[in-house]
């Protein structure tokens, strides 16, 4: 390696990353997601109140809102991805009660 290139080597360095997102915007994506799910989550829980009222209504969907809880604890110490899993295993599970266990 001849001098000039060591030279742009030092001041030319190029990024390691090839793209996608940092740790730390993962972080944020997925606690704002478990946010705005956890508000709608919220949301359909007081309709389905007004319509009727069942312990079984508010059992699924205060599961729900603790699991978009734990969701947002686990994102801020960085298990997003098992967090990001069980947000969509533990929707699911949630839109499924409601279709065939609530009445």
């Amino acid at each position: 390696m001849s001098a000039s290139d060591q030279e742009q080597a030092v001041t030319d360095p190029s990024p390691v990353r090839t793209g996608g997102l940092t740790p730390r915007q993962a972080r944020r994506l997925r606690i704002a997601a478990a946010s705005v799910l956890m508000v709608a989550v919220g949301a359909v829980l007081a309709v389905r109140l007004a319509s009727r009222s069942s312990v079984l209504v508010v059992g699924v969907y205060g599961l729900a809102l603790i699991l978009c809880g734990g969701v947002i604890e686990l994102s801020r110490r960085g298990r997003t991805r098992l967090g990001t899993w069980l947000l969509v295993a533990g929707l699911v599970a949630a839109v499924a009660a409601d279709a065939f266990l609530i009445p």
